[in-house]
């Protein structure tokens, strides 16, 4: 895991000479004839991928994105009225069947099905109009790492092509130098707060919410820490009720409007005597964990989770686990 991770500048540098031109060109057919709505089909890690990508999308396009159950056609057979529509699916391996017979059944329908998949010979690359290739190489750890980053980074780049965004497709250039700036940033003091964690609250926003949930997965099967994933927006709606003296939370606050209100909620929680671990950037005092930063904001959640995976591979170790084999995990997990 700990490799993988440390792999991710690399296999992003790679997406952009290998992938850029492909959702290049698909972004140039979204821009000729813009959906109305966009649906992802994801699970797992790839699901807080699309998550984001639907944030981004929403952000800079303003199409609106959903996440589709996929149940509703593998169990259901509903007739979703998608046709010129545009249906994207994140995947690692693209070999689950219910990715594969939903994108199927979506294209029948008349989407724009596109695969945005580490495994370009796939089943799941096969059944859609469009693949494009993560480009993230063999991932051998159960804890997917690297290819959650150059998902990320594959959606990034799809939306700034769409609205040829030359600021954004720029920082994403420079993406893979900052990928490993954020590999030396130090989070050791982390490991004080949850190598004796039974439970933990992972908090985000925004474009930072698909780290929070990533980060809270990580947890879940690499930590054994029973960990959940909380908008700073939501988290006063109960969620808060379980916060009492040396609780632990996790808040993500990287550059954005959104920063405001997660630092303000750090201190808010510190006042409750929960034990706050505040992930920001360097001009943040009040910080325990330093982000590093993009050329463009909306790249820092991919720093975020970057330096997040190093701490959780290392925390993973403190607790007598092994993070590369995640007990009752397999690396493919085939749903229908």
């Amino acid at each position: 895991m700990l490799d993988e991770a440390l792999f991710a500048a690399q296999a992003v540098a790679a997406q952009h000479m290998y992938a850029d031109e492909g959702l290049a060109v698909l972004a140039r057919e979204l821009a000729k004839a813009p959906p109305q709505l966009a649906l992802t089909v994801a699970r797992g890690s790839s699901d807080h991928a699309a998550n984001y990508f639907a944030y981004l999308a929403m952000q800079r396009t303003g199409t609106p994105v959903v996440s589709l159950p996929m149940s509703l056609l593998t169990l259901h057979q509903a007739p979703l009225n998608v046709k010129g529509q545009l249906a994207v699916a994140l995947s690692q391996s693209g070999r689950s069947p219910d990715l594969i017979d939903t994108m199927t059944a979506l294209g029948a329908a008349g989407a724009r099905t596109v695969a945005l998949v580490n495994k370009p010979d796939s089943p799941l690359a096969a059944a859609c109009e469009w693949s494009v290739p993560l480009c993230a190489g063999e991932e051998k750890s159960v804890a997917a790492t690297k290819s959650y980053i150059a998902t990320l980074s594959a959606v990034a780049r799809l939306v700034a092509h769409w609205q040829q965004d030359t600021a954004l497709l720029a920082a994403l250039n420079d993406l893979p130098d900052h990928l490993t700036d954020a590999t030396r940033q130090d989070w050791s003091s982390a490991l004080d707060v949850l190598v004796p964690a039974e439970r933990i609250m992972v908090v985000g926003r925004g474009l930072g919410f698909a780290v929070a949930l990533e980060a809270a997965l990580k947890f879940k099967e690499t930590c054994v820490i029973q960990a959940e994933a909380f908008s700073g927006a939501e988290i006063k709606h109960g969620p808060m009720a379980l916060v009492d003296d040396g609780y632990p939370l996790l808040i993500f606050a990287p550059r954005g409007p959104e920063q405001a209100g997660l630092v303000a909620l750090a201190d808010e929680m510190r006042g409750r005597g929960a034990n706050v671990l505040l992930a920001a950037p360097a001009d943040v005092a009040s910080r325990n964990l330093t982000l590093a930063t993009a050329g463009d904001e909306a790249l820092d959640p991919l720093l975020a989770i970057q330096s997040f995976y190093l701490m959780a591979a290392r925390l993973s170790v403190a607790r007598g686990l092994n993070p590369d084999t995640p007990r009752h995990l397999k690396k493919e997990t085939l749903t229908v």
